[in-house]
């Protein structure tokens, strides 16, 4: 009897070692000079996916630390993200004002405390519920050093001082980037911020002309050209300035994109000028990204696997 169990146990052993550990795909960045030097094209294109709020997968709920962690076994990845605030004033990384769709809460972000979120757990995009827990802005920017860059998003009524604060806390500068929305906010953060890099909204020269007219200079622009692909005059325009630009595949472009496999959707928009891809779809737009890489020999020292 001992001898079986002897048999049974070295057979489980053997079988545990032959799984091999998750295959990470980390971006670091050691300065933050570097990390804008990148952004700036200062060290060559690599095209990368902004893994729109943090890759959901079955069994992955939007906006969770567990996520994101899971997004970098198929890709290097920008980790877009959003910021609520909770009752006491916690950063909290929520995408809705309400706790309904994407966790086991009802009601606003609002109102409840943190102590009070914790208390609740995060649904995948098919309702499934996890073991996942509401994370603090905090608790994901410690967890991104050295794996994944971050594009956060500010919900209404989150002062940008706050978020600043937060990135100047765990040392963030090398990996983050601010999104707004509009001119005004990008003079704001500018004006607070003036070393952190901002995604601003840049659809036209003219666009650019009054960030740079507010005061926003180019080095600390990432455009983002919008959820349609733009002429490549935009493109054109935006590298001769050395401005990375990002369009959002969320929506169309991505159903597109899973219609259509053949064609090469995701591939065919970074050729065409797209430096960044926003999107849904982490696992097909990488494989397309991927070929890409391969053939245009692309590499990236950043990268760490």
């Amino acid at each position: 009897m001992k001898k079986i169990q002897l048999l049974f146990l070295a057979i489980t052993l053997s079988g545990l070692a032959c799984i091999a550990p998750a295959k990470h795909y980390y971006i670091s960045f050691k300065t933050a000079k570097e990390f804008q030097d990148f952004l700036n094209k200062k060290t060559g294109k690599y095209p990368l996916l902004s893994a729109h709020r943090g890759g959901p997968m079955p069994g992955f709920p939007e906006n969770a630390i567990e996520t994101f962690e899971n997004a970098t076994t198929y890709q290097p990845v920008i980790i877009e993200f959003d910021v609520a605030l909770s009752k006491d004033s916690t950063l909290v990384i929520m995408h809705d004002d309400k706790l309904d769709r994407t966790s086991t809460g009802a009601g606003l972000v609002s109102s409840y405390t943190y102590s009070e979120l914790q208390k609740f757990t995060l649904k995948d995009d098919e309702g499934k519920i996890t073991d996942f827990k509401i994370p603090t802005l905090e608790e994901v920017l410690k967890w991104g050093k050295n794996k994944v860059l971050f594009t956060i998003d500010i919900k209404r009524g989150v002062p940008y001082e706050k978020i600043i604060a937060a990135v100047r806390k765990t040392k963030s500068e090398n990996n983050s980037i601010i999104i707004t929305y509009n001119a005004n906010q990008a003079a704001k953060v500018h004006e607070l911020a003036p070393d952190l890099m901002i995604s601003a909204t840049v659809k036209s020269p003219e666009d650019l002309e009054r960030l740079n007219q507010m005061g926003v200079p180019n080095d600390k622009i990432v455009a983002f050209v919008g959820v349609a692909e733009p002429d490549q005059s935009l493109y054109k325009y935006l590298n001769n300035k050395k401005i990375s630009a990002i369009l959002g595949t969320m929506g169309n472009l991505d159903r597109s994109a899973k219609a259509n496999k053949n064609k090469q959707v995701y591939r065919n928009l970074v050729a065409n000028g797209a430096d960044v891809l926003s999107t849904d779809e982490v696992v097909l737009a990488g494989e397309q990204l991927d070929a890409y890489r391969n053939d245009k020999q692309l590499l990236f020292k950043n990268l760490k696997r």
